[in-house]
């Protein structure tokens, strides 16, 4: 059998149900990314419609949120293929914001260390004076 006969044909629509079940969604948030400008459906009556273009939107800005990109950096992103399809730009912003991710995380990372170590330094204090009130 062939790859070709094997592999499910690729969808060209999906209703709201649809993704939020395949993203692991509420509809009241696809909704939310809707209300924010970050997708756009096609309206049939009271009925959205999503194309294959709003599902890997949809993809991106899942993507985005998970490397804690707020939504505007997600939306200037997606802005910025939009206006030309020149995917340039675009990966040029991504890096640009991740940068700054990486920057804060890393911060981050030190302020943890940081408070790690004190919380053992006192660990290791109220070990001592429970050991010498025992005495």
């Amino acid at each position: 059998m062939t790859k070709a006969a094997t592999s499910a044909p690729r969808r060209e629509s999906f209703t709201i149900t649809d993704l939020a079940d395949e993203f692991a969604l509420t509809t009241r948030a696809i909704r939310f990314y809707e209300d924010q400008g970050l997708l756009s459906p096609e309206r049939r009556g009271t009925r959205r419609i999503y194309s294959q273009r709003e599902r890997v939107r949809l993809k991106l800005v899942l993507r985005g949120k998970r490397l804690g990109m707020s939504l505007a950096d997600i939306s200037g992103i997606l802005d910025l293929y939009d206006a030309d399809h020149n995917e340039r730009p675009q990966l040029v912003k991504f890096l640009e914001v991740l940068a700054a991710r990486r920057v804060l995380l890393e911060q981050q990372r030190e302020d943890i260390d940081v408070v790690l170590e004190e919380i053992s330094a006192i660990e290791r204090d109220c070990r001592k004076r429970l050991k010498n009130s025992a005495k």
